[in-house]
């Protein structure tokens, strides 16, 4: 097994000693929950009042995390990364607001992606958030209804928001299919998550016939979801399609645990990391075994899941560059995976957000926010590129 992530010269290949110092000092201050703390409640304030700060924003995190405000910026972030064999899965970054309306811009802004991405060489996917063409509310509402026999709910005013959200789907889905690019599903909170699985499986037993083009997103911190992987896999044979997997390990586990313990109910949410990694590498290698019927995202920023899922394909006789496996990080961060997974020829992306400076603030804050709540992963971070600045200082 020759893969390694030890490899600075590989992974900051692309980034100037400029670049590499700012983002030593950005990580630097991610680390610090206080210093986030302040960012995140003064930052839009400042932009409310009008000052000044979009420079300085523009020149660190957003020019870190974000890959430009408009598709043609985020072009030249894509091709710099294809230059190097990496991937992008295109992300419209801007927060979502309530409102048919608003909803339906959205949908324009996805099927520009769709489109955009089918005229670039490394552009594989795009992401949906349901919730950007979806209220949250209707979300939570159908979670919580009774099944009728319809799948829906007893409110006719829902059912009709409920099917413009499938119109809305099936669009972006259409173009997709058309274009041959995929769509990753976004998955959300336990509590808006059901009639976002139950849409998924329908879209893909519809788009998903002799090629994947839609994902479902499978949250392994959840205690449920290895199982629901398995429930997924068996309807797409029995219905005849092929299962699109995204596995991530999650992203709102205080919000879970807070919500289930506020309410009374047993959290959704592993007991300890260890059991979230456990069931994460068991759901990979599940991908792995019915890889003829399940074309697996691998979206993780844990070395030894990578490493271990890298193992697994060796030791079944996958190759490297298998169509149907697919890993993939952020934009900003986990350089060291992506790049060295990318030289030894896998399929390896980043996740690249784009959209208007001041629209993206609300993901910018987020993701400093959730940054600096894995320490080790910052630390990290932030000792490969002092590696590889003092590598460089040394040539």
């Amino acid at each position: 097994m020759s893969l390694s992530f030890e490899n600075t010269h590989n992974a900051f290949a692309y980034k100037s000693t400029s670049d590499l110092k700012k983002a030593k000092f950005l990580i630097s201050i991610i680390q610090s929950p206080i210093m986030v703390a302040l960012a995140t409640k003064l930052t839009p304030v400042f932009i409310k009042l009008g000052l000044p700060i979009n420079g300085l924003l523009r020149s660190t995190v957003f020019k870190q995390f974000v890959g430009g405000e408009t598709l043609e910026e985020s072009a030249r972030t894509s091709k710099l990364l294809g230059s190097y064999g990496v991937q992008v899965i295109l992300d419209y970054g801007v927060e979502a607001k309530e409102g048919e309306a608003n909803f339906d811009i959205v949908t324009e802004h996805i099927i520009e992606e769709i489109d955009f991405a089918a005229t670039q060489n490394n552009i594989p996917f795009v992401s949906v958030k349901l919730t950007g063409i979806a209220s949250h509310k209707l979300l939570e509402n159908l979670n919580e209804a009774p099944r009728l026999r319809s799948g829906v709910h007893d409110s006719e005013s829902e059912d009709a928001a409920w099917q413009r959200v499938r119109e809305r789907m099936v669009a972006i889905c259409d173009v997709a299919q058309e274009k041959g690019i995929g769509i990753l599903l976004d998955a959300e909170e336990t509590w808006i998550q059901d009639p976002i699985d139950r849409l998924a499986i329908e879209l893909m037993s519809i788009y998903n016939k002799e090629k994947v083009i839609v994902y479902n997103t499978y949250q392994l911190y959840r205690n449920d979801r290895l199982h629901f992987l398995q429930l997924s896999h068996r309807i797409s044979k029995e219905k005849n399609f092929l299962l699109g997997a995204k596995l991530v390990r999650g992203a709102y586990m205080e919000k879970e645990r807070a919500r289930a313990q506020k309410n009374g109910y047993p959290s959704p949410i592993h007991i300890d990391k260890e059991s979230t990694d456990k069931d994460f590498n068991a759901a990979a290698l599940y991908c792995l075994e019915n890889k003829e019927t399940i074309s697996l995202l691998l979206a993780t920023h844990n070395e030894k899941s990578n490493l271990q899922i890298a193992n697994n394909m060796q030791q079944l006789g996958i190759p490297n560059n298998s169509h149907q496996i697919h890993f993939s990080q952020l934009y900003g961060m986990g350089d060291h995976i992506t790049f060295n997974m990318a030289i030894m020829g896998y399929n390896v992306s980043k996740y690249l957000p784009y959209g208007p400076i001041n629209e993206v603030i609300p993901y910018l804050m987020r993701r400093a926010e959730e940054n600096s709540s894995v320490n080790g992963q910052t630390n990290n971070e932030l000792l490969l590129l002092k590696k590889e600045l003092k590598r460089r200082k040394a040539k």
